[in-house]
Order: structure tokens, then sequence, then C-alpha cells
């Protein structure tokens, strides 16, 4: 187990200690691990509602990233997993609770339950004002069944939203108490995990999934789901989420919701933004009308890959309280909830001048360019696995798939460009700036751009296209700052672009050139697996790097070695 904590027993001390270091508004209860506004006592004069909630640590940013204005007024946060203790929640509750009342929002678990519905027995006795609101949105498992009731996952964090909105305007006890009970009986959840957390008083993660394998309608304390099924893309799993909330909610059309789509520990940003998508799809083809959309970590399960999906029905009144201000290190800006109108997504594009051009008729003809470029494209998707592996070792892995997709995109293109070499290479040349990212698309732009050049000036000899391959590593050099010997596609390329020349110069066939230029080509990439990079991402690895080729160069081998069968 590998975690950046100190010793188990004091993660979440430790961890409150930083959180309050980080927000000076906010400060610990001396003795318990609990966090409260700084201002409490004047919000309590003042004859504002307080509103505290908790439970167990591992479910960061929740529960004390939500003290603040427009929130909670505390937080009780007990070990990992563990619900607080019931003088933890009473000490909070005589710390804070001492104005108009307090409101407890409660997740359903049968510890959170019994603690804070004891400490919240023992208060009233002491003759604070206490309700308590028990949040059970978890639809993956019946309303009514065999079980301790549905449980409180991700829709909690709307419920102290909208309460603690309710509280900063002023609503008294009751009413404070009507907002979050409606919050907890509209609001429905479900998530899925494609893999488990690691609790660190335990040191190994709480199941085990297949590659293949999910975890569906699991809580939030680390356990297993409902059920395991096969893994499926993200829009497939938007579906099943969405239209079991939707389902168990009775959404019909024309309905208004907010949609909240939640991190369950570390799902990357990009892929709750794909399922964030498809969720908001799902709820527009239903005829749902999305009035906002929050995407991120609101409540986790320490470290489990994976996310849930939550929606809440929603009139102008709990709208006005979910859009209302607040400040909180956890919760969003309220413009960050707002949603695109459908179909206001996009912006058209500038045309590209030369892909706006009227295509050449019949595009490049069938003749040796056009050949040499179709064989160079199958072989750099044939040596994908091969590219990616090298990358893989030495750099960010994407060289691979990165020059695999240009190769289809020129060859899809191809009976678009002009119908000279020239032109042929200016018209990959596009395809390939727009269709690789990183810095091989630019590389290989520029490497066709000036050979294309050099072809318009010199002709389409033999010498021409040497000179044409030296003009392009030249593009290379100024372009990417790199220089023979550094460990790059230049040491392939300057080797096959001088040998090539060299070979012409001496009297030799261009078959013959062509064949010594390659083998110049190989040699120059078998160098580089002794050589440490000093440009390109590999260049951070330091001695790591020894023993394997650059991927860069060898994949100048793979096009080059292709060319030459092909024109052979």
């Amino acid at each position: 187990m590998k975690k950046l904590i100190n010793e188990v027993g004091d993660v979440v001390p430790e961890m409150l200690e930083g959180l309050v270091a980080a927000n000076p508004g906010l400060v610990l209860l001396d003795g318990q691990t609990v966090v409260v506004r700084r201002d409490h006592a004047d919000l309590a004069r003042d004859g504002v509602v307080a509103i505290v909630s908790g439970g167990g640590a591992g479910h960061e940013p929740a529960h004390g990233g939500y003290v603040g204005p427009g929130m909670l007024t505390g937080a009780v946060v007990g070990d990992v997993f563990t619900s607080p203790s019931t003088d933890a929640v009473l000490a909070t509750l005589r710390t804070v609770g001492s104005g108009p009342g307090a409101l407890l929002v409660v997740k359903n678990y049968t510890g959170d339950r019994l603690n804070f519905g004891l400490a919240a027995e023992i208060a009233r006795t002491e003759g604070l004002d206490v309700e308590m609101v028990v949040v059970g949105d978890d639809v993956a498992l019946a309303a009514e069944g065999d079980h301790a009731g549905r449980r409180g996952i991700a829709g909690t964090v709307l419920v102290h939203k909208a309460a603690g909105a309710a509280a900063a305007r002023g609503d008294d006890l009751a009413g404070v108490r009507d907002v979050a009970q409606r919050v907890a009986e509209g609001v429905r959840s479900m998530g899925v995990a494609l893999g488990a957390c690691t609790v660190p008083a335990v040191g190994r993660p709480g199941f085990e999934l297949d590659e293949d394998e999910v975890e569906w309608g699991l809580g939030i304390h680390g356990e297993a789901g409902v059920e395991r099924g096969a893994l499926v893309g993200a829009d497939a799993v938007a579906e099943r989420l969405v239209g079991a909330v939707a389902d168990d909610a009775d959404l019909a059309d024309g309905d208004r919701v907010v949609l909240l789509v939640n991190d369950l520990g570390t799902t990357p940003p990009s892929e709750l933004d794909v399922v964030a998508r498809g969720a908001v799809r799902v709820l527009r083809g239903r005829g749902v009308r999305v009035e906002r959309l929050w995407v991120g970590a609101f409540l986790t399960a320490l470290d489990m890959p994976g996310c849930s999906v939550s929606v809440l029905p929603v009139d102008d009144d709990l709208l006005a309280l979910l859009d209302a201000p607040s400040e909180t290190s956890a919760w969003p800006a309220a413009h960050r909830g707002r949603v695109t109108a459908e179909g206001e997504e996009r912006l058209p594009a500038p045309e590209d001048a030369a892909a706006a051009a009227d295509p050449v008729p019949g595009g490049a003809p069938d003749g040796p360019v056009r050949r040499a470029l179709e064989a160079a494209c199958a072989a750099l998707r044939e040596a994908e696995p091969e590219l990616t592996r090298m990358d893989g070792e030495v750099g960010d892995g994407d060289l691979g798939t990165g020059l695999a997709r240009g190769a289809t995109a020129v060859e899809q293109e191809l009976d678009g460009y002009a119908g000279d070499a020239a032109g042929t290479l200016r018209g990959a040349s596009a395809t390939l700036r727009r269709a690789i990212g990183g810095t091989s698309g630019p590389l290989y732009a520029i490497l066709l751009l000036r050979a294309a050049a050099e072809l318009d000036e010199r002709g389409e000899d033999p010498r021409s296209w040497a000179h044409a391959l030296r003009a392009g590593a030249d593009g290379i050099r100024e372009v990417g700052g790199a220089e023979v010997g550094d460990r790059t596609m230049l040491d392939a390329l300057v080797p096959l672009a001088d040998t090539l020349a060299a070979a012409l110069d001496e009297g030799a066939d261009p078959g013959e050139a062509l064949a010594r230029a390659v083998e110049a080509a190989r040699e120059g990439t078998a160098g580089t697996a002794d050589r440490v990079a000093r440009v390109g991402r590999s260049s951070y690895l330091g001695e790591r790097v020894r023993g394997t080729p650059d991927p860069g160069a060898h994949a100048v081998v793979v096009w080059a070695e292709a060319v030459q069968r092909t024109l052979a």
C-alpha cells in the first residue's frame, strides 16, 4: 500500500489540520475531529439555523469541504468509513446549536443514524432545538426490502447546499428542515466502480475486479456493489445510471432537474466529462430539462475509480437555493453549474483555405508518389503496437496511436490532394497537422511542407527527392530545436537524406541509393539506444532511456523501408 500519510491513526486529525490551515474561516473543535465555522457564535446571535453533517472520513472533500457560508456550520468526522461517536456529534451541537437550533443531515447508515440520533436526543434534554433529516438516495437498492434502507451517497451534498442556503436566507428551523427533507426525498443517485479502494488501516483493496469487469450500484465505504458486470463504454454507463435514477424518480417529459456527476475518488476529469456528456444526452432524450450540471469530486470513497450520477427534480424556489452564493473549499462557484443550451455547444470553425480549395479531379495519380505514400501509411498502422510499446518505455506512449491515426487520415484524404508530387505532399502535411497531436504532427507537417517546396523548385528527379528530404530535416531542426545525436527522429532522417544524396552523387542507381539510405537510417536508429535524450519527453528520464532505441527514429525506418520495398 502506498499512501501519502504518516501513521494510520493520525490520518483524520492531520487531514483536518491541513484543511483548516488552508481555510482561515474554519476552526477545529479542541479534542474532537470536528470542523466548525469560526463565526458560529455570530450566526447563533443573528438567528441563523446551524447545519451539521458528517460521517466517516474517506469521502473528501465531504464533509469538511462544505463547511462555510451558505452550506454547513459544522462537520463531524469519524475514522475512515466509520461513524463519528455520539460524543463528537454532541460536542458539535453544544458548540453551534445554541441559537435558533440545529439541523443534522445524516446519511442512511446504521452507525450514523445511531450516533447522530442519540446525540440529538441528549441535546434536546439539554434544551437545544435539534432536527434530523436522513438521506437515502441510492436507487441501486429497492426502496423497501430486506436491508437497512437505501444508503445515503453523493446526493447528500445537494441536501447540504439547499439547507445551507435556506438557513442563510433566514428560514427558521422548521423551514430549513422542510427544505432538506424535500431534497432528501427527491434526489436519486447510483454509482459504478471500475475498481476497489484501499482503506489505510486495511492496506489492501476491498474487492478484486478483472480488467473487463465493473461493480454496479455500490455504496461509498469500499464495499462491492449489488451487481458485477462487464465493462462497457461511457455512454452505456450514463444510459444505465441515468435510466435507473430517472425511472425511480418517475421523471417525465418537461420535468426540470439538476445533475451531479461525482468522482468516486480517482477518475480523471476527462472521463467524468465524457460521462456527463452522456448523462445530459440521456436526460434530454427523455424530454427532461437539465437546469444545472456539476461535475467533479463531491463525495468520494478514497481512491476508488468510478463515478456516480445524482438527479434532483427542481422548481424555481429550489433552483434559487442551489444557485445561492456559498463560500466553501469544495462547492463550486455558482457559474460553474450553468448548462449550455442544447444546440449552442459549438461555433463554426474558421475555414481552412487549403481544405476549402476544390480537389484536383482524381486526386493524387496512381504513380510512385502515391504508391510510396500508401505503403508508408500501411506500414505505420501495422507498426502501431510496437511503436506504442517503445514510446511507453521512454515517453508518454502515444507515438504509435498518433502516427497510425495520421496514416489513416492520409489514406482517407489522398484522393483530394493535388495531382503533382509537391501538391500531394502539401495535402498530406495539412492532413497530419490536423490528425496528429503532440509533437509528431507538427514535425511531420514541416517535413512534408519543406520537401514540397524543394520539389517545386527542383522538379521530381531522384536527386531532387534527396534534397527534399534534407530540406525537411532542416525544417525539423529549426522548429524542434534538435540536432543529430539528440536521440530524435533526426538520427534516422538525416542519415537517410545524406546517404541518398551521396549515393546518387557517386553514380548509384536510385534503387541501390535508396537501399543504402534505409540501411543508414537503421544504423542511426540503433545508435540512439546508447544515448541519453537532450530534447523531447525522453529527456526527462535521463539514463533510464538507455537500451531502447528512440521510437521517433524507428518510425522513420518503418516508413522508409516500406517506401523502399514499394519503389524497388
